[in-house]
């Protein structure tokens, strides 16, 4: 029975609830105001995202304007630093504010890109060894478990070495090697969810295993999945960085976070701040991401305590 004469799944509709805590504008908004972590970490991200929206609007150098005259300049309120490169400048003379600011750009593409390229794969490995079990279940899980017997950042440094730096390079790369947890957790949920009584309600009465996917099963498990999106897009920008530190992510003229990291290592010493600054915007994002996923973890998650905040 399909079209306008199809009957209304029993317990369906209370099942979809159950297995979605409200998530109204003003629901949301009370469990963020009422919790501490949620507010840090949702400033620290709205303030990234913004700074790299309006780059242009924030700085007044060229992030890759050369200037020998000027490297090496400290910050502002050191003695021998000036306001116009308040945050110093780097070996290069280049301005360090300008290169922070156009920095948070590509870590928050190759971030949200490798969490989207993760999310495609996991998303739908994960449906089709959940939904269908048998040896289509092996055959991904094996697979995924020879996945994580190799260590990422060393499959991630072999596979830049053959394909060359670049910042799609560097999204796909991540994107790929990153698809298990993914798939392991909408596995996890799928399987719960096939065997509710709504979707043995809806298998009876004839609807295909499309739709049971696509209308039954799917909508029931995206709070799942949004909370690990949240929480691997921290990992995924560790990851851009670790690359770009050892030369193998992103490459000049492209500015990276890790790159920058890489070009003060050596001026540690005498020079902190060349280093320290991309270090200190590294470690906030991060950490606003995870105060952030954990936020949406108790939000979305309805096996969470959502008050314990």
């Amino acid at each position: 029975m399909t079209g306008s004469n199809e009957m209304p799944m029993p317990g369906a509709g209370q099942e979809h609830e159950n297995l979605r805590t409200p998530t109204g504008l003003r629901y949301i908004w009370n469990q963020l105001i009422i919790s501490k972590t949620g507010i840090f970490g949702a400033v620290l991200v709205l303030l990234v995202v913004l700074i790299a929206i309006c780059a242009p609007l924030l700085t007044s150098h060229d992030p890759g304007a050369v200037n020998p005259l000027n490297r090496l300049k400290p910050p502002a309120w050191l003695e021998g630093g000036t306001a116009e490169y308040w945050l110093g400048t780097d070996n290069l003379g280049r301005d360090m504010w300008s290169r922070i600011v156009y920095g948070a750009r590509v870590s928050l593409i190759v971030g949200m890109g490798a969490v989207i390229v993760s999310g495609i794969i996991g998303a739908i490995l994960g449906l089709l060894s959940g939904f269908y079990g048998k040896w289509l279940d092996a055959v991904i899980m094996r697979v995924g478990d020879a996945f994580m017997a190799i260590p990422t950042i060393l499959f991630m440094l072999v596979v830049m070495a053959i394909v060359g730096p670049g910042i799609t390079t560097l999204i796909l790369v991540i994107g790929v090697t990153n698809w298990v947890p993914f798939t392991r957790v909408v596995r996890s949920e799928v399987l719960s969810i096939k065997e509710r009584d709504f979707v043995h309600a809806a298998r009876s009465i004839g609807a295909k295993n499309g739709r049971l996917i696509l209308k039954h099963i799917l909508p029931n498990i995206l709070s799942s999945f949004i909370v690990i999106c949240g929480m691997n897009v921290g990992t995924t920008i560790i990851m851009e960085a670790s690359l770009s530190f050892l030369g193998l992510g992103i490459k000049p003229p492209d500015i990276s976070w890790g790159g920058m990291l890489s070009d003060g290592r050596q001026y540690v010493a005498t020079s902190w701040w060349v280093a320290t600054f991309p270090g200190l915007a590294i470690t906030l994002t991060v950490l606003g991401v995870i105060f952030l996923g954990d936020w949406l973890r108790d939000v979305l998650d309805p096996r969470t305590d959502t008050n314990k905040k």
